[in-house]
């Protein structure tokens, strides 16, 4: 079986072992009332393989995806693109002339 496969294998039933961990976490802390509706109801294992599952998947493709990234090897050479000086933008203060407020009259006070 090639190297990819078997990484992927092995990260998705990690993934799928830590959706049973958070599964199990949520039950026993009991958010949300959550126990009491998959115990009482007459579809809750449905909901309780829904909620394994769909985790299952979102927490296997993190695993993955973490595992790839951290494959990254360290290079000793520089990157990150030109080591290009930044242009120096020179600015200078713009004189705006400002028109006085006209004072505000008791009837225009009255007219609002």
């Amino acid at each position: 079986m090639p190297k990819l496969i078997r990484l992927y294998i092995t990260q998705v039933l990690i993934g799928f072992a830590l959706s049973a961990a958070f599964v199990a976490l949520l039950l026993w802390a009991n958010v949300a009332n959550l126990t009491h509706l998959i115990t009482n109801t007459s579809g809750g294992f449905i909901a309780l393989f829904m909620l394994w599952f769909l985790n299952g998947i979102v927490f296997a493709g993190v695993q993955f995806g973490i595992s790839i990234m951290r494959m990254a090897r360290d290079d000793d050479k520089p990157g990150g693109g030109k080591r290009d000086a930044l242009p120096v933008v020179f600015t200078s203060a713009v004189p705006v002339k400002i028109k006085p407020e006209r004072p505000v009259r008791q009837r225009d006070i009255h007219r609002r």
